[in-house]
């Protein structure tokens, strides 16, 4: 008999399914408070270098999407339940694989129309699994998948068959308003999974970046995950009333939108609160229509789940005109300390910060500081005169630089980077974007970004990658917007329309290619929870698929993806940009293993045990604006039989 068929017979006699027992992988990541942490063990320091690929599975978007794939991202982490692999396409087809073989057992198209254009490519990060307790087993959608769209729908299928729950909305789908009339279909998506919080179904939503002031509200939207009836929302910007009087936090927010969450959310499901991770209100970078904190935004918010009634929340970010939005999904951990276990939120940043907050309250763990920083803003922009810095754990990465600290190739290479940076303005952290031109130190792109962090219960170590690059951007008035973008259509110029100022962005790269900031480009990093201090890091990625030559040196890239760590001691993460599954000492940082993928591994890793051998799966297909190598694989590797 099988282990899977001895699970399900046991399972049968003691009252419960199979993969509350098998299921290691049940939700994005991991488990409903993102640890991103597995108890497996076959795989371990000693072995994992005879890792070796066990199947593919390859959705045919690179045959049957060729144009729309050029603009997609494959983010997408599988969930392990219902005895499937399941997961979604970057154009939001579900599929459902059979563990072992990686073979396909059914799959359900949205179809979401070709030629579309999503504001933030075609994305789908992941699917979310709910068991109806109170149902029948043998009815239909007692299991299900849920998932939202690039087209703004949310769909819910049955679990084990892959057709539409029929009572969920309309034929097994809602179709959300965005609240006001879009400047494109694409303006308003659905790019990460929702979350389930006792009988409610919560979603976010991502927003075109950088167009108007008076934009889509980023509201949180709550419905009941049987019938899909609404019940709640909750808009992230407080409006039409004055933001802690007295303070310099006074002003309203009548005019603008987003702070939305399009990173993945967290539940504790235990005192039935779900925590949002918010963005930065419209526009990014001149928030002169927006005066005061803009309370909520760039915060950690915890919602009572039931009524969408704020518990608490905490800014990460006050009035951010640097896009500086949270990126990652709130990790759910629990310390030691002194006075006992504290249950705690763990939010990774793009400035690299790291903010450990006590779970019921929000209260910071290690201290933050509220700091002055730089206040030459252009006209007609308000500024906060401090913000927060944790007292620990340090920055992840470094947040200012000088033209001596400017990197290259070769001398010429390098002087052209110096000459750069000497010509914008650049006061560390925090710097007002500027008609002249401001560089941002880390990027919009992290620091940290949507791959979150993993957390290791044993050791109480979290792992995280970041990147470091610089942009520049420049303010552009309203009024000259229009030459702008006409002389330079291939460049990133946006019209902040409603504002004084038009934006435009640029990476600051060498005349090579490769980023004018020191090496490494891409960091591991280990952090002791326990204490807020840094245990080491490693560079993440060789230049090998990205530099003129197919040289691998170990510079390391910008990454997308995040960390997956073991009960076996290894980090196992994508991510980088030259096509590479990696896996490192989880106690020491070594790199230890990669694994060639077929595409880039621009996704989070899980890793699942099906009949008694473990796999680690990740989807290679690539990510568009990274440039990365586009592809359509989820690629699962594990021990020789």
């Amino acid at each position: 008999m099988k282990v899977q068929q001895f699970l399900a017979l046991m399972a049968g006699f003691l009252g419960f399914s199979w993969t509350a027992i098998a299921g290691e992988w049940t939700h994005y990541g991991g488990d409903s408070g993102g640890s991103r942490h597995s108890t497996l063990t076959q795989i371990t320091l000693e072995n994992v270098s005879d890792l070796e690929q066990a199947w593919s599975f390859s959705t045919g978007d690179l045959t049957n999407r060729p144009d729309d794939i050029k603009v997609s991202a494959f983010e997408g982490t599988p969930i392990f339940v219902a005895g499937s692999l399941i997961f979604c396409t970057p154009f939001n087809e579900i599929i459902a694989l059979d563990p072992g073989t990686g073979s396909q057992k059914w799959r359900y198209d949205p179809k979401v129309a070709g030629g579309y254009r999503p504001a933030n490519q075609f994305v789908c990060r992941g699917v979310t699994y709910w068991k109806d307790d109170a149902a029948d087993e043998a009815a239909q959608c007692s299991q299900r998948i849920y998932t939202g769209t690039v087209d703004s729908r949310l769909i819910a299928v049955d679990a084990l068959t892959g057709g539409p729950c029929d009572s969920f909305g309309e034929a097994g789908e809602v179709q959300i308003d965005p609240g006001m009339e879009l400047l494109w279909p694409g303006e308003f998506q659905i790019t990460s999974p929702p979350v389930i919080v006792g009988d409610t179904l919560v979603v976010g939503s991502a927003l075109g970046d950088n167009q108007r002031a008076d934009a889509p509200k980023g509201s949180v939207r709550a419905f009941d995950v049987r019938t899909g009836a609404p019940k709640w929302d909750f808009d992230p910007i407080a409006r039409g009333a004055v933001e802690q009087p007295g303070s310099w936090g006074e002003g309203v927010a009548a005019r603008t939108g987003h702070a939305n969450v399009w990173a993945p959310m967290s539940v504790d499901e235990e005192r039935g609160l779900v925590f949002l991770p918010t963005s930065s209100p419209s526009p990014d970078f001149f928030g002169g229509e927006r005066p005061g904190d803009n309370r909520y935004a760039n915060s950690v918010v915890a919602l009572n789940g039931a009524t969408g009634d704020v518990v608490w929340h905490f800014q990460t970010v006050h009035h951010d005109v640097w896009d500086y939005d949270l990126p990652a999904q709130p990790s759910l951990v629990t310390l030691r300390r002194a006075e006992g276990p504290v249950d705690v939120v763990v939010q990774v940043a793009k400035t690299g910060f790291v903010f450990v907050l006590n779970r019921e309250t929000g209260e910071p763990i290690f201290g933050v500081e509220e700091r002055i920083v730089p206040q030459d803003g252009p006209a007609g922009e308000y500024l906060s005169p401090t913000q927060p810095y944790p007292v620990a754990p340090p920055a992840l990465v470094p947040q200012t630089i000088t033209p001596d600290e400017a990197w290259g190739l070769t001398p010429w290479d390098r002087g052209a980077c110096r000459d750069a940076i000497v010509s914008y303005k650049s006061e560390g952290l925090f710097t007002p974007p500027s008609p002249e031109g401001t560089l941002m130190y880390p990027f919009t792109g992290g620091g940290a970004n949507w791959g979150g962090m993993a957390f290791n219960p044993d050791t109480q170590t979290m792992y995280v990658n970041t990147s470091r690059a610089l942009h520049v951007v420049k303010l552009i008035p309203a009024e000259d917007f229009a030459a702008a973008d006409a002389a330079e259509p291939r460049k990133e110029i946006s019209p902040q329309a409603g504002t004084r100022w038009a934006m435009r962005r640029d990476l600051l790269l060498s005349p090579l290619g490769l980023p004018c900031n020191p090496p490494p480009f891409g960091v591991l990093h280990a952090v002791d929870l326990s204490d807020g201090t840094i245990k080491w890091e490693s560079t993440l990625g060789t230049v090998r698929d990205i530099a003129p030559l197919p040289i691998p040196w170990k510079l390391g890239t910008p990454n997308f993806g995040g960390p997956l760590v073991t009960k076996g001691g290894l980090v196992f993460i994508g991510a980088a940009m030259d096509d590479y599954l990696r896996a490192f000492n989880a106690e020491t940082g070594e790199e230890l293993w990669l694994g060639r993928l077929p595409g880039g591994g621009q996704a989070t890793p899980m890793t699942y045990e099906w009949e008694g051998r473990q796999y680690v799966a990740i989807s290679a297909g690539g990510h568009s604006t990274s440039t990365t190598t586009l592809g359509d694989e989820l690629v699962a590797f594990a021990l020789p039989e």
